[in-house]
């Protein structure tokens, strides 16, 4: 097993110290991102073992030394919401939205979510598989060391299995942690359109105990949007989750407000996400419960529409998690990097605020603060190691361009 010894660190970011670990970081602790300049880093058997100042450096027995004079260290980031498993693009409707139609007009005309699902339909197992095992290579190397993926182009029972599988395949083959999410709850399918009854017995009387008995997923989710599920609803498929032990994730007020934060925090979910539409009584629920807002400002962008109030959120003392919302039609982009542009410019996060949605909370998001989101011992040695950079938010000041030279996954060098 490799022990990998990396010094002259310009900055290691993100580091814990102590036993006195954060689990998430709320409110103005968002800007602070403690870090080591001049730093060494010791990592054994793919975890991290120790790290420091270059000036309280003693040697080690190392099998590989890096010298990262001028590099800045950072946790790998923890993107905690993804449809990364999906059958082809939806380039059309981008041009749809061009030439003036909304998100809502093209999912009405059959675009959208059902798109993807008469994709998702046709399309083969072992081919879905590739396709997603690429992506998931490409965000790999863009600096993801952990991503959560959503199941919801299936919109059956054999649809949903068919992509839980695939995700199942990417958590046995992959080197990162996977989480995923139950998301048959993402639009009614054409034959329900008029039988909304109908479809979620299929989902609570069906599908859940097929997916639950074969340990296919670790979140339930439901879009809880006007024109997609109601909050009554929402509640009665989180509440069927609940049973089967699946914890909810939820999509949240993107388009309107919708109630789905008050019935995320209600049913304890672990995130909310989106978040287009927050106001007082949103704040107020968030702040009387432990769910974590995830705010999915590429989604924002590429769909033309309001931004999320990080700042209001932040500024209320509440956690804010970032994730990219990577999928063929809202967002088709799993690059963090742009994210944290995108997170400084329109929501006027500091860099690290970004930083910290995207590590600790990001981490925190998916349940896995033991593991992944700071530069602590015994965590995951997964690693971005940056090019010569002047400083920290020269990363998301560059946007477009790629600052990472290096990922490390588990102490390798992917």
């Amino acid at each position: 097993m490799q022990h990998l010894l990396l010094t002259n660190i310009k900055q290691l970011c993100g580091v814990e110290i102590g036993d006195n670990r954060k689990t998430r970081l709320a409110g103005a602790d968002m800007k602070q991102l403690p870090s080591i300049e001049n730093a060494w880093l010791y990592i054994e058997h793919g975890k991290i073992e120790s790290f420091g100042s270059m000036d309280d450096f003693h040697p080690k027995q190392a099998t590989d030394i890096m010298d990262l004079s001028g590099r800045i260290v950072l946790p790998s980031w923890v993107d905690s919401h993804t449809h990364l498993v999906f059958a082809g693009s939806r380039e059309g409707e981008f041009v749809d939205r061009i030439n003036g139609l909304s998100y809502e007009e093209i999912a009405k005309r059959g675009g959208g979510i059902l798109n993807s699902a008469a994709k998702m339909k046709a399309a083969d197992e072992h081919e879905l598989y590739e396709a997603a095992c690429q992506r998931l290579h490409n965000v790999m190397h863009q600096g993801t060391g952990a991503i959560e993926i959503k199941s919801g182009y299936g919109l059956d029972l054999d649809g949903e299995l068919k992509m839980l599988k695939v995700i199942r395949k990417l958590k046995e083959n992959a080197h990162i942690p996977i989480k995923a999410s139950f998301l048959a709850a993402h639009a009614y399918p054409i034959d329900y359109k008029q039988n909304h009854e109908g479809y979620l017995n299929l989902i609570i009387n069906t599908m859940l105990p097929k997916i639950a008995d074969e340990g296919l997923a670790d979140y339930m989710d439901v879009f809880c949007e006007e024109g997609f599920f109601s909050v009554a609803e929402t509640e009665r498929l989180l509440e069927a989750g609940w049973k089967y032990g699946l914890k909810p994730k939820i999509h949240a007020n993107q388009l309107h407000y919708s109630g789905g934060v008050q019935v995320g925090v209600k049913h304890n979910a672990i995130s909310v996400d989106h978040l287009e539409c927050v106001g007082d009584a949103e704040i107020a629920a968030l702040k009387a419960g432990n769910t974590i807002p995830t705010l999915l400002p590429a989604a924002a962008f590429f769909l033309g529409i309001q931004y999320q109030p990080a700042r209001k959120i932040i500024d209320a003392g509440l956690p804010v998690c970032l994730a990219t919302d990577y999928n063929p039609g809202s967002c088709p982009s799993g690059n963090v990097e742009l994210l944290l542009t995108l997170a400084c410019t329109q929501l006027k996060m500091t860099p690290e605020e970004a930083v910290n949605a995207v590590t600790i909370n990001g981490a925190a998001a998916l349940e896995l603060t033991d593991e992944m989101g700071t530069i602590a011992a015994g965590k995951r040695a997964n690693l971005i190691i940056t090019k010569p950079v002047p400083s920290l938010a020269y990363i998301p000041y560059d946007f477009g361009n790629n600052n990472i030279e290096k990922m490390l996954v588990n102490g390798s060098v992917l």
